[in-house]
């Protein structure tokens, strides 16, 4: 009888058995020497909790809200492009394991199913995230249909002006999956020139000259709230606030962009700070674990996103793969509010974790 995976490393484990290697490397892989792939998940590991005891915890209440809209837990899906790699119904399917969980889904711009198709799946609060392209027009008509779809929000990734260098996918000449969202829009026939097509693809296509002032652009053509991804320090955090946005999303694409760039739980607090209460922070990069839930909401994080967990459980088991991979982590984190002394979200505080910092700060 086969045996259900017990935490997300056994349907990481799973997802490996079951993906041709090239797809494997492409959902798993991170940019040049990966260091910051590892720091994603190892600076975790260096951050301690500080149970509280003798606390009431005989109930758990883990809802929170994000923009207006309720969730059973802080964890989201991030946007992960081209799940039909990993299963015949990718998003479809991780669309109602996410609605099944009361959580919100930021679909991906590269989807292998169009807008209007996972708009279609049932009904649920969704996010669309967005490129911008060089030619805008295709970029606005992507936001126009979203908006029109019932989607709630878009979320901007900013840190692409140019695809990171993906070593594994150029050795396995992976081929840019159809993005069925810029079929009659674009042309995705591109020469690779031997290598992945995917950065020729992202390099006669995304827009480089894209800038603070852009902004102002697309709140122009939308009505719905900006939320942008993709932002690892202060000073980038603070010009957001200034720019308008709705929100920010702390992340450095996976560690799939810009190698020995920090981990972003490293710098989630400076975002934090930077912020002071101005937008929600939104936190994404190597969640693996309740407890790294748990961190992120006490260092300021309004939610969690997870992106490579969603994928590998739906290419081990489907639609049931990524339920279980959402409610896994929610359980996992409720069991660390109990054991912490945190009855709801709101209880979750800074007082509740030790890092480097409080480390050097006692030693001074």
């Amino acid at each position: 009888m086969e045996i259900d995976p017990v935490n997300v490393s056994e349907f990481q484990e799973l997802a490996k058995q079951a993906l041709p290697k090239m797809y494997y490397d492409y959902i798993s892989g991170g940019a040049e020497d990966q260091f910051t792939l590892k720091e994603n998940i190892e600076a975790f590991q260096r951050i301690m909790l500080r149970p509280r005891v003798l606390v009431d915890v005989s109930k758990i209440d883990m809802s929170t809200t994000l923009l207006g809209y309720d969730m059973s837990s802080p964890i989201m899906v991030a946007p992960t492009g081209a799940q039909k790699l990993a299963h015949p119904e990718g998003e479809l399917v991780t669309a109602k394991a996410a609605a099944a969980c009361n959580t919100i889904m930021v679909l991906s711009f590269s989807s292998s199913y169009t807008i209007e198709e996972v708009a279609s799946t049932c009904n649920a609060i969704r996010f669309f995230q967005l490129y911008i392209f060089k030619r805008r027009d295709i970029s606005a008509k992507l936001v126009q249909r979203a908006e029109s779809n019932g989607f709630r929000a878009i979320v901007l990734t900013v840190d692409t002006p140019r695809l990171g260098r993906r070593e594994a996918d150029i050795k396995n000449k992976m081929i840019a999956p159809k993005i069925s969202n810029l079929e009659g829009l674009l042309s995705l026939d591109v020469d690779a020139e031997g290598g992945s097509n995917l950065e020729a693809f992202a390099s006669e296509t995304l827009d480089p000259s894209l800038s603070w002032k852009d902004i102002g652009w697309i709140k122009s053509i939308t009505n719905l709230p900006i939320l942008v991804k993709g932002i690892l320090t202060a000073e980038d955090a603070t010009k957001a606030v200034e720019a308008g946005v709705s929100g920010i999303v702390v992340s450095n694409h996976g560690a799939r962009q810009l190698d020995y760039a920090p981990a972003t739980i490293s710098v989630l607090e400076e975002v934090v700070k930077a912020v002071s209460g101005a937008v929600p922070v939104l936190f994404d990069g190597g969640v693996r674990r309740g407890t790294d839930v748990f961190k992120a909401l006490a260092l300021g994080a309004k939610a969690v996103m997870i992106g490579r967990p969603v994928v590998y459980g739906l290419a081990a088991k489907g639609e049931y793969g990524v339920r279980r991979v959402i409610e896994m982590l929610q359980n996992e984190l409720e069991l660390t509010m109990a054991l912490a002394g945190c009855p709801s979200i709101k209880d979750i505080t800074r007082n509740h974790i030790w890092t480097k910092h409080n480390r050097l700060r006692s030693l001074m």
